[in-house]
């Protein structure tokens, strides 16, 4: 277990050393891997992921599209809608921050085993569902104590 927290505070330096590294700060960049991850979202989807309000969303959204990382733009099919999606031109300085590390995880993997990977694996999925898990309960609890008061 101590392990485990160890790994989750390390993941958290290095992911504040890249968004400093790209003028950012840690919200940003993991609101740009959502979008990233997403391949697009709105505002609305990204409050609800992160827990931020719709106001601190916006001013996200703001920086991410003034560095270029993002851009807006308006839903086909409903224009009241704005959608945010990733400007992949302009996606290169991420890449360069995340090649290093991308080539020394690579070596790191090549000690192990397919079935010693097949194992991390099913550990790491297990671990992301029981985080994800957890998220929701803290949140379900945060609403019910936030309609109670």
């Amino acid at each position: 277990l101590d392990s485990s927290k160890r790994l989750s505070t390390q993941t958290v330096m290095f992911h504040q050393a890249v968004a400093s590294s790209l003028g950012l700060n840690i919200t940003d960049h993991k609101c740009l891997d959502l979008v990233l991850g997403m391949g697009k979202a709105t505002a609305g989807q990204l409050a609800e992921l992160t827990g931020l309000t719709t106001g601190a969303i916006t001013s996200v959204i703001n920086r991410l599209e003034k560095a270029g990382y993002v851009r807006r733009v308006k839903d086909p099919k409903d224009l009241r809608m704005v959608i945010v999606e990733p400007v992949y031109a302009h996606l290169q300085p991420i890449k360069d921050a995340f090649a290093p590390l991308l080539e020394a995880m690579t070596s790191l993997y090549s000690r192990y085993s397919p079935a010693e990977l097949a194992l991390i694996l099913d550990y790491v999925e297990r671990s992301i569902h029981i985080l994800n898990q957890q998220t929701n309960s803290l949140k379900q609890r945060q609403r019910r104590t936030a309609k109670r008061e």
